[in-house]
């Protein structure tokens, strides 16, 4: 290193060291060689080779096996207002070109792949989510949202509140508490009601902010909707796991013949019948609260093809390496059990959500779930998340979401 530094150093080994310099942002404990033990947890420090050569800076958590967050790797860059607030900046253009008119309802910063380890927000119309899961970006979060909120006001976008949801058990693990609540900044007095509605695809939805999955909504199905929208006219459609009934009303907008919506959860087939009729959709549409994996079954013993078009988007059945296999058996039972109901000619779209269930692995599952259920699959599209949730190539974690479209032959 040529300049004097004002961080820490934190020696790495030569395997982090390769780890780095291929582009990832993280550095594990088990690769940190030497480092100084009174750092604040959450501070920036330096992570240096064994040879002294300077690999990035970042944000040290002492109580995560993920060490060390870099969040450059420019040894020139300084971290206060300006840095952050173009960083913010960079992520607002990126989305607004990529989105285009769908920027009032989208993920506007997507942890490290935009430069943020650790923090998401999204954008429901007038309020922003935020979920903060690392310890350094809690120590700056009175520095970031306001600019945050600072960069979208000077290009005009109307936000009336910021909300944290930060109720959620694996800040735990950076040594942080779970709450939830309304961030409060000057100027920015705090929100009657969390629930705002949005319109997706032309759809109004009702999003409470404040108890809704995740931050709210899930966004990253946006364009996969449209997908499969496309697709329904004309058909009887079973959206499995509908949550809150966002592909069931794609389809029902699409042109179905009729929709069933199904999901374990009676509180979301509430919302979903609630986003159905304020969508003029509900003669076309009826809901089940049931198991999906005692549903599918349950319509394979009465017999026949009740639907033509089938729909699985399930929560994420793995989050860890740990438990890929039993994930991998959830997964063949429900697509295996759904390919079974359909006629030949059908249509089929599968998903999963999980980046612990790489695609080559889900993958192999549908190959052996069609050759179990008797038929073979013709592909129509392979889809990923939306481009507001960026994949970057030396972040695998960033790439989570497969998404399949069939005709069953």
């Amino acid at each position: 290193m040529k300049a004097q530094r004002d961080y820490p150093q934190f020696i790495i080994t030569k395997k982090g060291t390769a780890w780095v310099d291929g582009g990832h942002p993280w550095i594990y404990e088990g690769e940190v060689l030497q480092g100084d033990d009174s750092c604040e947890n959450g501070c920036l420090v330096d992570a240096v080779s064994e040879k002294g050569k300077y690999l990035g800076t970042g944000f040290l958590s002492r109580n995560s096996r993920i060490r060390i967050r870099l969040v450059s790797r420019n040894a020139n860059d300084r971290f206060d207002d300006a840095f952050w607030r173009r960083r913010i900046q960079y992520a607002w253009d990126y989305r607004k070109t990529v989105m285009g008119s769908d920027v009032s309802c989208c993920r506007v910063i997507f942890g490290e792949a935009d430069g943020f380890p650790g923090l998401t927000v999204d954008r429901f119309s007038d309020i922003l989510s935020v979920q903060i899961l690392s310890i350094g970006m809690e120590k700056i979060r009175d520095r970031i949202l306001p600019l945050l909120l600072e960069v979208l006001q000077a290009d005009g976008q109307e936000i009336r509140g910021i909300y944290l949801r930060n109720d959620v058990s694996i800040r735990r693990l950076e040594g942080m508490e779970e709450y939830k609540g309304w961030y409060e900044t000057e100027g920015l007095p705090i929100p009657e009601s969390a629930v705002t509605e949005i319109c997706e695809n032309g759809i109004y939805y009702s999003v409470d902010v404040a108890n809704g999955q995740k931050t709210g909504f899930f966004l990253d199905q946006k364009y996969n909707r449209l997908a499969v929208a496309r697709l329904a006219k004309g058909r009887r459609v079973l959206d499995c796991f509908t949550h809150t009934g966002s592909f069931a009303l794609n389809a029902a907008m699409g042109g179905a013949e009729h929709v069933t919506a199904a999901d374990i959860s009676a509180s979301a087939i509430e919302m979903a019948k609630a986003n159905a009729a304020r969508n003029g959709l509900q003669d076309r549409m009826d809901f089940v609260t049931e198991d999906i994996f005692q549903l599918l079954p349950r319509l394979e013993a009465e017999g026949g093809h009740p639907y033509d078009f089938i729909i699985l988007d399930p929560p994420a059945f793995t989050k860890s390496r740990k438990t890929v296999g039993s994930a991998e058996r959830g997964y063949k039972e429900i697509n295996l059990r759904a390919l079974k109901l359909l006629p030949r000619g059908g249509y089929f779209a599968t998903a999963s959500c999980s980046h612990f269930m790489p695609d080559a692995l889900f993958v192999k599952m549908l190959h052996s779930a069609a050759q179990d259920a008797g038929v073979q699959l013709r592909q129509i599209e392979a889809r990923q998340q939306a481009p507001d949730h960026p994949i970057l190539w030396n972040v695998p974690e960033t790439d989570y979401l497969k998404f399949y479209i069939f005709q069953v032959v």
